[in-house]
């Protein structure tokens, strides 16, 4: 019997550090408007460990970017864990924690994709289910069409692929 993931791998940083700030931090240490419109910082954070939201005119470090990073990553770890079958896999568990940390936890908890992984986290109609979330604002992204190819290529080949 498999052990129960409840911590991500590399393949999850690497994944968002990727669609997050294309690989690169220092281009994000000032808070800048993603493109749904929130402020955002670093490696994708909108909400500090002191629950504060970022906000226009904020900066960071590097060093201060990876650890908003992992006090997020401890909080969607917890919820994605929270919600999965104990039957999904490391890179299952992976691709999801990455797409909650894009989407928010609510998101993933109220899906179709939540409910098709827990009743059979094999299920290859899953993957159609990650494409459906692509939209910011109702208009269909190019960076979210990919990073959902990204993470259903993860969640059912375990490795890294980012040429969508």
């Amino acid at each position: 019997m498999q052990r129960k993931v409840i911590k991500v791998s590399d393949h999850c940083i690497r994944l968002i550090e990727f669609f997050e700030c294309s690989g690169d931090v220092t281009r994000f240490l000032k808070a800048y408007k993603c493109p749904a419109g929130v402020w955002t910082i670093g490696i994708g954070t909108t909400f500090y460990p002191d629950g504060s939201k970022v906000k226009q005119g904020d900066t960071c470090t590097v060093a201060q970017a990876y650890e908003y990073l992992r006090h997020e990553l401890t909080m969607t770890e917890a919820s994605v864990d929270s919600f999965t079958t104990d039957l999904v896999s490391q890179q299952q568990f992976d691709s999801l924690v990455s797409f909650a940390y894009n989407l928010g936890c609510g998101a993933l908890k109220g899906s179709t994709l939540l409910k098709k992984v827990n009743h059979d986290p094999q299920d290859p109609t899953i993957e159609a289910e990650f494409n459906k979330w692509v939209y910011a604002k109702g208009v269909k992204l190019k960076g979210l069409i990919r990073r959902r190819k990204a993470e259903a290529w993860l969640y059912f080949h375990g490795t890294l692929r980012f040429d969508f």
